[in-house]
């Protein structure tokens, strides 16, 4: 992965964001591994409440946000406050 700027941001301002329909990640392996660290992040928040970066982009910057993943559905990771991140928009979660 080559060295692109992230922008940290509260995860409150998540909801002000807009997403493309256009997944981040091309291979199956990159798609395949980020389910399952996501899989690993929910688990790790539901069970010790740990916090995780998710790495992502929206429509005009990569970005990258510190929080507790608090459950996963098809398409999206849903984080405190009914905040959501669409999966097809995350390039990699680092724990």
């Amino acid at each position: 992965m080559e060295a692109t700027q992230y922008q940290l941001i509260e995860k409150e301002a998540v909801a002000g964001l807009h997403f493309p329909e256009v997944d981040v990640l091309t291979t199956k392996e990159e798609k395949a591994q980020r389910n399952a660290d996501l899989q690993m992040a929910m688990s790790l928040g539901n069970l010790e409440h740990s916090k995780i970066k998710i790495y992502f982009e929206d429509d005009t910057s990569p970005k990258v946000v510190d929080t507790t993943v608090w459950g996963l559905t098809d398409k999206r990771v849903i984080l405190k406050q009914g905040l959501v991140i669409p999966i097809h928009r995350i390039t990699r979660i680092k724990f």
